[in-house]
């Protein structure tokens, strides 16, 4: 189920649309008549759904608000209704706010600082109310930054590698000391059914990729790996309350689930630019020239 905002493309299911086991639902979670019937009949539900752009959250939180918590307590709702047997919370990193050293843990205060992340941690607290509450079977995941293929360009990576393929400078933001852990979304989703398997009821699982860069670093990788210098930089004023540092401590899933990522860092990013200099037809129609 999906509202096909600006973000959101049918085209990126091409590889599953003919498949019988799958079956696409177009509207908004917040209507609770729509979500009740897409969720009929299920064993349970993965939910994704959410705005999810720092910057857009502080220009306009009002949607943020709205999809993040709104549509997630919409969800809860009807699964409490519908007796559904596990609900999965997807949540972010960015739930706990910065760190300057170490890693967080799932036991880490939640500290967000940006109407992005405050809706998300909003979200993930009503989830697991609804278990502590309703006993609603609920198991929540935190992910770090993701990457892959079929990302909106609007994301730093996609962002980089679409304005380099045109010839246009990379933004980076301050001085690009802001670090970040990078992890595949192909391992996120690995983590994410690992969970949906056998993840605990109330239980919050951490989903890291172990591969924090600093964006400069980042920004520096993308250029070697496209043969641009350091004169296609553009350093740009930075974001408001840009959190320093993500770091999650992912060894709660690796040693009671048995996860461990499986994609290194420099082949997921050369997979990566080589996807969005191949596929031009997709990200072209979306990105401003």
């Amino acid at each position: 189920m999906d509202k096909l905002t600006y973000a959101g493309r049918k085209e990126n299911l091409i590889d599953v649309e003919n498949n019988p086991c799958y079956h696409f639902v177009h509207g908004d979670i917040v209507d609770h008549s729509l979500v009740a019937t897409a969720m009929k009949d299920c064993d349970a539900v993965v939910h994704f759904a959410a705005e999810s752009h720092v910057d857009r959250s502080i220009q306009n939180p009002d949607q943020f608000i709205q999809t993040d918590i709104i549509g997630t307590y919409r969800l809860l709702e009807e699964a409490r209704k519908q007796d559904i047997k596990k609900f999965i919370q997807i949540s972010t990193d960015e739930v706990y706010g910065q760190i300057s050293q170490g890693s967080f843990t799932e036991e880490s205060l939640l500290m967000p600082r940006n109407p992005y992340s405050a809706s998300k941690a909003a979200a993930d607290r009503l989830a697991y109310s609804y278990h502590t509450t309703y006993g609603l079977p609920i198991s929540i995941t935190r992910s770090s930054n993701n990457y892959g293929t079929h990302q909106f360009p609007e994301k730093l990576i996609p962002l980089f590698v679409t304005n380099l393929i045109r010839g246009k400078k990379v933004p980076v933001y301050g001085e690009g000391k802001n670090i970040r852990d990078w992890l595949h979304v192909r391992d996120n989703c690995s983590g994410i059914d690992l969970v949906l398997q056998k993840g605990k009821n109330g239980e919050v699982y951490n989903i890291g990729g172990g591969n924090e860069r600093t964006n400069i670093q980042l920004t520096h990788q993308l250029l070697r790996e496209m043969g641009a210098g350091n004169e296609m930089i553009a350093y740009v004023e930075d974001r408001k309350g840009h959190d320093l540092r993500y770091s999650l401590d992912s060894s709660k899933i690796q040693n009671e689930l048995g996860w461990e990522p499986t994609i290194q860092f420099e082949q997921g990013i050369h997979d990566v630019v080589k996807w969005y200099q191949q596929n031009e037809w997709w990200w072209r129609p979306l990105v401003k020239e």
